[in-house]
């Protein structure tokens, strides 16, 4: 259990740090990006861009930080990622304004977005191998699960703090420098993040293979099919985790007329809903293997995403209801998605194996997901996107098809 507090933990703090931007988009749009467009969605189009730029960081850092943990241990890149997701967040809370200093505002947050997705590309590869690893027989499920606990526990906490922030500052107040200060929390949580990874004992695969040193690219060439496999499993849902995660508050906001502390709120409500689900999940794959899960998951987005975001009305219960539906679900998939990933590669070169593919296939539709609804809103096609969503939750249904069952085999150490 200490194995899994310190991979947790950690994750937490990770997570803390990069989903405090989207839950903060639209302070940030008004600070940092230009206005007198004529169209305020174009701020907030800019912010989303620089979203989903951090996330084409996500594939480097998943092979760099995956090298290194296969070559250097899992508590070595669990390390590092920490270390720089702490200096991003600090870039970010000291971010000038536009007004005060025009273009080199917004280059800013580039730079700072850029070292957060190094970093978070890294942390999924290191902290999903390190949880499966330390998991006895029979536990994988439960074990990866807590990767998604840890994340939404990171999640809730960033969103929690910004709804808290909202509720007590005015608005004005929030807008100047309220949401600076989420940043700063964040900053200081990765010190303590870093000492809770600090007792952390290296995993027995990590230590048997300790002379082992596998190449950058090692993964891609000598795994092309298992490479692929992880991005058709991660397509479907990273788009729907970030969909229901990060874009509906701003969704609500901008078609159904919420404003921004209901949104927030309905959006923390759900995330601790969505928490507590994970385990649960885990265990049953464990009981009844991976595949129902996800197959359940992926079929009931392909056939529900669409009904369930035109049921949002300007009710906060129709908000909340839609968001714990969708978190169902989403279950199906986040509960499981660390161990399958795991299970698809040899521990030599396991970090770097998922790493790439999974942070590449996040980059393409998880990364750029709030920015794509932002979009056909502003081409005045807003009913496009949960088609969108419920497409790709099809052909990752098609590839659930495919995917043996390994929930009972053996994890190759």
């Amino acid at each position: 259990m200490r194995q899994l507090a310190a991979a947790s933990v950690g994750n937490a703090v990770e997570w803390y740090d990069w989903y405090a931007y989207s839950f903060l988009a639209v302070y940030i749009a008004d600070r940092v990006f230009p206005k007198g467009t004529g169209n305020s969605l174009v701020p907030l189009l800019s912010t989303f861009a620089v979203f989903a730029v951090g996330f084409f960081m996500r594939p480097i850092g998943g092979l760099l930080m995956g090298a290194v943990a296969d070559r250097r241990g899992r508590r070595a890149a669990l390390t590092v990622t920490i270390l720089l997701m702490g200096g991003g967040s600090l870039l970010v809370a000291v971010v000038p304004t536009y007004a005060a200093t025009g273009v080199l505002a917004p280059v800013v947050l580039v730079v700072a977005r850029l070292v957060q997705g190094l970093s978070v590309g890294g942390e999924f590869a290191a902290s999903t191998t390190f949880l499966v690893e330390s998991a006895g027989p029979g536990r994988r499920g439960l074990f990866s699960s807590f990767q998604y606990v840890s994340t939404t526990a990171g999640q809730l906490l960033a969103s929690g703090t910004a709804a808290l922030l909202a509720g007590v500052l005015t608005e004005d107040q929030m807008g100047q420098w309220g949401w600076r200060v989420v940043f700063l929390i964040g900053a200081v949580l990765s010190l303590i993040g870093l000492w809770v990874r600090s007792g952390a004992r290296e995993t027995r695969s990590a230590q048997q293979r300790a002379a082992a040193r596998p190449g950058l690219f090692e993964a891609l060439r000598r795994h092309p099919r298992q490479s692929l496999l992880i991005c058709g499993i991660t397509a479907g849902g990273t788009l729907a985790y970030y969909t229901w995660t990060t874009y509906l508050p701003t969704y609500a906001q901008v078609n159904a007329g919420f404003d921004k502390s209901q949104a927030l709120t309905a959006g923390t409500l759900s995330l601790l809903f969505f928490t507590l689900l994970q385990p649960l999940g885990g265990m049953l794959s464990d009981r009844i293997g991976r595949k129902p899960l996800l197959l359940g998951f992926a079929l009931g987005f392909a056939v529900l995403a669409v009904p369930l975001l035109h049921l949002v009305t300007d009710a906060f219960w129709s908000l909340l209801l839609v968001q714990c539906a969708g978190m169902v679900l989403l279950t199906g998939y986040t509960a499981v998605a660390a161990a399958v990933n795991a299970e698809v590669f040899p521990a030599r070169v396991r970090a770097a194996g998922i790493g790439f593919p999974y942070s590449l296939t996040v980059a393409l539709f998880g990364g750029t997901a709030p920015y794509v609804g932002t979009w056909f809103k502003q081409a005045g096609h807003p009913d496009l996107f949960p088609w969108y969503v419920s497409a790709l939750c099809l052909v990752s249904f098609v590839v659930y098809l495919t995917l043996p069952e390994t929930a009972k085999q053996k994890l190759e150490t």
